[in-house]
């Protein structure tokens, strides 16, 4: 398929990208490495008047860590980017379960970590896992910056809190340390893509807990049921499925031809428990 018509711009710094998404507010798209915009668009599922590329923008790549044992990543740091990096592989071994799983080797070595938060897919991963790890979310404009919690930031499917004339350029993650965590999923074959995918991070003995689930409906989401059960629990294996077993509450799951809305819901029960059993082995 061939996409319908659009304007091209390269973007040369992100003051040149955030001009320029001023300059089309509306009716413009940013893309970076494509693996996520470019089909929808050779589908014609989607349209744009422009395209902003700041692909080659190289003050939004990198990986950071802070004195405190944070974590920060450029907008446009590679999956192979974590993969690669000893700091990340070491201290914040959740992303690397979640980034070893995506797609194929094309999409890990070119697709960003920024341009799948921002897009927001309902199976998407990386989502989840930010929940869980209480990430923050930095986006610019030309009137500032802000920083957006992950709890805030996905609103629905393909929807965000990005404003129009705002730029993602970062995700900044808080220290694991006295922590463990751990993402599962039940993955479609031919896309990789989630079918359910939880994220979890536990404080060592039980002390906190947060869930991340994806692919259940059409927004990534909290699973703070099944927190707050863990939470008045001992912490043993029957209570680690009891809680488990609240992983869809409040969430309208999806029914398709991956996965009907009974099994989706049972695989969401499944790897709930999975994903804390590690994040718990992790956290001694």
């Amino acid at each position: 398929m061939i996409p319908a018509a659009f304007e091209y711009s390269r973007a040369s710094s992100v003051d040149d990208a955030l001009r320029l998404l001023w300059q089309h507010a509306g009716s413009a798209k940013v893309i970076a490495g494509g693996h996520s915009l470019l089909p929808l668009l050779k589908l014609r599922v989607a349209s744009v008047e422009r395209l902003i590329d700041i692909g080659r923008i190289s003050e939004l790549r990198g990986i950071g860590t802070s004195s405190g044992g944070g974590l920060s990543l450029g907008a446009l740091t590679t999956y192979r980017d974590i993969l690669d990096s000893a700091a990340v592989r070491s201290q914040f071994p959740l992303l690397i379960d979640v980034v070893d799983g995506i797609g194929d080797v094309q999409v890990r070595n070119r697709g960003t970590v920024g341009g799948a938060v921002a897009h927001a897919d309902p199976a998407s991963d990386l989502p989840a896992a930010l929940l869980a790890l209480d990430a923050e979310i930095v986006v610019r404009s030309q009137t500032g910056e802000r920083t957006i919690p992950a709890a805030q930031f996905f609103e629905g499917a393909f929807v965000t809190a990005i404003a129009e004339n705002e730029l993602l350029t970062a995700i900044r993650i808080p220290s694991m340390s006295g922590r463990g965590g751990a993402y599962a999923k039940l993955e479609q074959p031919a896309s990789g893509y989630s079918i359910v995918g939880v994220a979890a991070v536990v404080g060592r003995g039980g002390s906190q807990v947060r869930i991340g689930i994806t692919g259940v409906g059409d927004v990534a989401y909290r699973a703070m049921a099944v927190e707050q059960a863990l939470l008045a629990s001992d912490w043993s294996d029957n209570a680690i499925r009891a809680a488990a077993a609240h992983a869809a509450d409040g969430q309208v799951v999806a029914s398709d031809i991956h996965a009907d809305r009974a099994y989706r819901t049972q695989m969401a029960a499944v790897f709930t428990r999975r994903a804390i059993a590690e994040a718990l082995r992790r956290a001694g």
